[in-house]
């Protein structure tokens, strides 16, 4: 037998070890998203060169090719053919097999050339995209990038999505986006292997399809009196009679444009024509439409209840809105049409003649089923024309329509029931597909719709629920996000809410459930983040921020605060006082336990370095810490904070007024009286408010400090007045009021409530940490 010797063991060894760091290396090395179902890593890798050719057999496939070429072309300064002959090698093929399913496709990489083979265009199209993600992020640019090697790794992957309806909804009516930003989205999604994209064309804010029978929709329905300068839900009534400067529409002509460059990507446009609610631009442009023919103004922001809807009892309205759908099937050849119906108030249809007439001609016993009855009749005749509805998930209400596709948005019970039915499903739920929703630190983020859905919340969705059984589980056709534009004015404020959040669903929908990890995909979003940079796209950076908690310990004075992003396993650190955080930070492994004034500032670090934006929180150990509150007009019992010490507790509420930190007063004034205990000199008192006039939140107009040695005999110590302001934005402000330096042990704060809005409702008034010093 023979025996090694050790030198020759360890040089074994050696060859193993580097064999294998250089596979992890290049597993490393694959960043694809969506992540593929099978993907086998071999040595070696293919250069593209100038000399590389695309082998096409029909224009289609030459079109798909194009795109990876104009890359080449821009980043490497050389384009690669096209050919219908296979050369001996350095080639793309294209390879058909019409025994794989639809949007399958399998990419085979070797040292000599490359082979997607696919039933049809879709196949071929992902297969490239994933080409494009194995290539180096610069592959992107749109100048030329040198020195690269343009090479991808030899692999074979074995790659289809796990849902047939992988979508993303855009709301042109809150805002108006247009052509072009349209037909970028579209090519992001290809990118991330997303198949549809839903627009949403009608709502009361704005009408955005030419209807040439009707040129009055988007004559008058295009266009709202601007109030742009005012929060969504506090712009005035508008009147019918002032005409309207903002907005816009697209033309049949441009839709048709869209529809046939969508098509080249896989990807389906879903028309969205609102009824029998959320059309109050329609009624403003022929008022005819609605129960009891009242003129109104297109709405220029918020609209609840939703009132102003169709009429059920009128054929006329009937008559209408076959002529709208003629006209939107000769322009959309998609399958389904999504028809809405949402958020009607049906109260006009309890008082409308013709209605009630129609529910009893008809034997309905209510609205809701005067409602269904509106929904049954429009898919009759959608689908005479050779196509399906999709609604949102209150077309349950009252009896659902024979062959209706559910869009599941209020959670997923109406998508479950919708499937027990037997009834396709979308699901969609507010929570985590509303991507209008924030996705970071509120006081950190632009204005959005008051809840979270961070990129880990996203990344968990599933949309088939674990209770579901394996026949209700076949109705769920995918998922899709959905962007509601009431706070999105502009297509970077657009973009930032879509990416990265439509990566983390795009594998959702995508890859197998056993493929997904948090981890993994957090380890390749960075090279997607990259490419997005290459091309100019401004997506959000929310995740890498680093957010707090806290929680006082005021026996012992003092605060423990934790801190925390969404990336696991992340190098959080920290530093106190005026230093910078690369100066010496220190590394965040448990709560820092904070007994004095100071500030806190806290980073990610990556390679030993700050990425993204610093954290900074101010601690103030004030006087008042921990001492009694009186509250003369007690808080309302919907916000109470964090107590009865909760004002003086030296935590601060945030722009999420739902954070457990404020106090809030409901018309009333806020009178609190501080007991200090014993007499203290002070001379400053700071007052913390916020204001979201949109959720009807406004700052005080007055706020009056008084203070006492005896608690019963006051003297006013100072004193602000702020009259009311329209304020679009949500914000955070102290009340400081400075007075001559006193001995007192008692000082009473009244804050003054606005009381009534300027659209007339009633506001809030929220308080949080009074500071005494």
């Amino acid at each position: 037998m023979r025996i090694l010797k050790p030198v020759v063991i360890v040089f074994f060894l050696t060859l193993l070890s580097n064999a294998y760091s250089q596979k992890v290396n290049r597993e490393k090395g694959i960043q694809i998203i969506p992540k593929p179902k099978q993907l086998v890593l071999k040595q070696g890798n293919f250069q593209f060169s100038a000399t590389t050719k695309f082998v096409v057999s029909d224009d289609a496939q030459k079109e798909i090719a194009t795109v990876l070429i104009n890359k080449f072309g821009s980043a490497a300064g050389f384009r690669p053919e096209i050919s219908n002959k296979i050369p001996k090698s350095n080639y793309v093929q294209f390879k058909v097999d019409a025994t794989l399913k639809n949007e399958a496709y399998l990419l085979a990489v070797n040292k000599e050339n490359i082979t997607i083979t696919a039933k049809g265009n879709a196949g071929f199209i992902y297969g490239l995209e994933s080409i494009r993600q194995l290539l180096p992020e610069s592959i992107e640019s749109k100048s030329r990038i040198k020195p690269v090697k343009w090479e991808i790794p030899t692999l074979t992957i074995t790659d289809e999505p796990r849902f047939q309806w992988r979508g993303l909804m855009l709301d042109l009516s809150c805002h108006f986006f247009d052509k072009n930003y349209i037909l970028e989205t579209i090519d992001r999604l290809a990118m991330l292997k997303m198949n549809v994209l839903h627009l949403h064309l009608v709502d009361d804010q704005g009408w955005r399809i030419e209807i040439k029978k009707y040129p009055k929709l988007t004559e008058v329905g295009a266009w709202r009196v601007d109030q742009e300068n005012a929060p969504w839900n506090a712009r005035q009534l508008t009147n019918p009679d002032e005409k309207g400067t903002y907005g816009g529409f697209l033309t049949q002509k441009e839709l048709k444009e869209i529809v046939k460059y969508a098509a080249t990507k896989n990807i389906e446009i879903i028309p969205e024509i609102e009824m029998p609610a959320h059309v109050s631009s329609a009624i403003a442009a022929y008022p005819e439409l609605a129960c009891f023919n009242q003129r109104i103004g297109v709405p220029s922001g918020g609209l609840w209840p939703i009132t102003d809807i169709y009429c059920a009892g009128k054929e006329t309205t009937f008559e209408f809105l076959q002529n709208v759908i003629e006209e939107v099937i000769e322009i959309f050849p998609s399958k389904y049409i999504h028809i809405g119906g949402d958020e009607a108030t049906k109260t006009n249809w309890d008082k409308c003649p013709n209605c009630q007439k129609r529910m009893k001609d008809n034997g309905l016993k209510d609205a809701h089923e005067l409602q269904s009855y509106f929904v049954k009749r429009m898919e009759q005749y959608i689908n005479s024309k050779g196509k399906k509805i999709i609604g949102w998930d209150e077309i349950l209400e009252g009896g659902l329509a024979p062959e209706a596709t559910v869009m599941s948005w209020r959670g997923t019970v109406g998508g479950i029931e919708a499937a027990k039915q037997g009834h396709d499903v979308i699901m969609s739920p507010e929570s985590p597909c509303y991507f209008n929703f924030y996705q970071g630190p509120q006081n950190e983020e632009p204005l959005a719709f008051d809840a979270f859905n961070p990129l880990s919340k996203v990344y968990a969705f599933d949309p088939v629920v674990d209770t579901m059984t394996p026949q209700e589980a076949s109705h769920v056709l995918g998922g899709q996000a959905n962007l509601w534009a009431e706070y999105i004015t502009t297509p970077e404020a657009s973009e930032y809410m879509i990416f990265p959040r439509l990566a983390a669903l795009s594998e959702v929908l995508w890859s197998t459930k056993e493929n997904r990890d948090w981890n993994n995909f957090t380890s390749r979003l960075p090279s997607l983040l990259q490419r997005y940079d290459y091309l100019g796209i401004n997506y959000a950076k929310s995740a890498y921020l680093v957010t707090s908690s806290a929680v006082a310990d005021l026996d012992k004075k003092v605060i423990n605060v934790t801190l925390k992003n969404e990336f696991p396993n992340s190098d959080i650190r920290y530093v106190l006082g005026d230093k910078n955080t690369d100066d010496k930070a220190i590394k965040y492994t448990k709560p820092i336990a904070v007994k004095e004034t100071t500030i806190l500032k806290a980073s990610l670090f990556q390679n030993n370095k700050p990425v993204g934006r610093i954290f900074t929180d101010t601690i103030v150990f004030h006087k008042a810490v921990g001492h009694k509150v009186n509250y003369v007009t007690p808080y309302n019992d919907s916000y109470k904070g964090d107590g009865p010490l909760g004002m003086v507790n030296t935590i601060r509420g945030s722009k999420n007024f739902h954070d457990g930190q404020w106090q809030a007063w409901l018309v009333k004034d806020m009178e609190i009286v501080i007991d200090l205990e014993k007499e203290q000199n002070i001379g400053k008192v700071s007052v913390g408010t916020l204001e979201s006039q949109g959720a009807g939140i406004y700052f005080p107009i007055q706020v009056t400090i008084l203070v006492s040695k005896d608690g019963t005999n006051y003297k006013e110590a100072g004193k602000i007045l702020r009259p009311f302001a329209v304020n679009v934005n949500s914000e955070l402000k102290d009340f400081k009021i400075n007075f001559e330096k006193q001995e007192v042990r008692f000082v009473k704060v009244i804050a003054t409530n606005l009381k009534k809005s300027p659209t007339g409702s009633s506001s809030w008034l929220f308080v949080d940490e009074i500071v005494v010093d």
